[in-house]
């Protein structure tokens, strides 16, 4: 079978689900080859992982250079193993640098790319919501080798053994990649929930809460969900702007989407429409976003989301 590539995402040798989901997706469709940026220890660590999830193999880039520079390092990398590798496609995780490395590299390729993929068959189609989720088409690459960048949730990781092997490329960027260095990292507080734009659950909450968070979060961990907002809530700086869902935020695509006090204007539901189930809970039952729901209630979250906590602790 014709290999593809994927462009696997780690913090030091830890993969990030997303990768493993798209790496089932690349065993329907061809042989799944892990593109691995980091160094030989962190490969190693994540080698079996990779393995477990269909790579047969792993080609590991080590230079510096590929994660000290913004981008572009990586977006040649990709290129050239295009050229060297001959793969029938590149699987990217539909995030913001997935979508601007695969984006380079596609150009650089002279190759077409999908963006914000839903699924994609063992023929290379991929299904994908346009015009801020006002319709659903299917497209196919026809120029060049297929870049594909999927969205987290969209595909349930499967294990499938491969052989995982791991070999060392040579690559150095060229000196018109570093022009973006990254000259610090800041680590993340912790905050015990799930990443937003992989977590299984996601509850959000908007204008609705009036700026008070607390029966959102309380019901999120609960349920083990990540925490999302409307733009109007982060607006008013009632919650931080790395925690919006919508067409200026993030996208997400989870299990599970509970928009508490969201109105669902389209900006909104552009972000988590594909979301396999959504639960809406509103004091307007005029409002737009119980036309995309499918479950709906009507009434107060203040009431509604701490009855449900209640009654999920009380299962466990």
């Amino acid at each position: 079978m014709s290999e593809i590539l994927v462009l696997i995402d780690h913090a030091d040798g830890s993969v990030d689900k997303s990768s493993l989901e798209l790496l089932t997706a690349a065993k329907s469709a061809g042989t799944p080859v892990a593109v691995f940026v980091g160094t030989a220890e962190a490969a190693q660590q994540a080698a079996p992982t990779l393995a477990e999830y269909g790579a047969e193999r792993v080609l590991v880039a080590s230079d510096p250079a590929l994660t000290e520079y913004l981008v572009a390092p990586k977006a040649e990398l990709l290129a050239s193993l295009v050229e060297s590798q001959q793969p029938a496609a590149v699987f990217v995780s539909a995030s913001p640098e997935g979508r601007e490395v695969a984006g380079r590299a596609a150009a650089k390729t002279d190759s077409g790319i999908i963006t914000d993929a839903v699924d994609v068959t063992p023929d290379l189609v991929a299904t994908q919501s346009v015009f801020a989720g006002g319709y659903t088409i299917t497209g196919k690459v026809v120029k060049g080798t297929p870049f594909i960048a999927i969205k987290p949730n969209s595909i349930s990781a499967e294990p499938s053994q491969g052989a995982g092997s791991v070999e060392e490329i040579s690559f150095s960027p060229s000196d018109a990649a570093k022009t973006a260095r990254i000259v610090s990292v800041e680590e993340k507080p912790a905050s015990g929930r799930p990443n937003l734009t992989e977590a299984a659950i996601v509850v959000s909450g908007g204008r609705g809460t009036n700026g008070d968070f607390a029966p959102v979060e309380a019901f999120a961990d609960a349920v083990g969900a990540a925490v999302g907002a409307s733009r109007a809530a982060v607006d008013a700086g009632w919650y931080p702007h790395a925690n919006q869902v919508g067409q200026t935020g993030k996208t997400v695509s989870p299990q599970l989407y509970v928009a508490a006090g969201i109105s669902g204007a389209i900006q909104h539901r552009a972000g988590m429409q594909t979301s396999k189930n959504i639960v809406a809970v509103n004091k307007d039952d005029e409002a737009p976003i119980f036309e995309l729901a499918d479950y709906g209630v009507v009434g107060d979250l203040f009431a509604v989301l701490p009855q449900a906590t209640d009654a999920v602790n009380a299962r466990r």
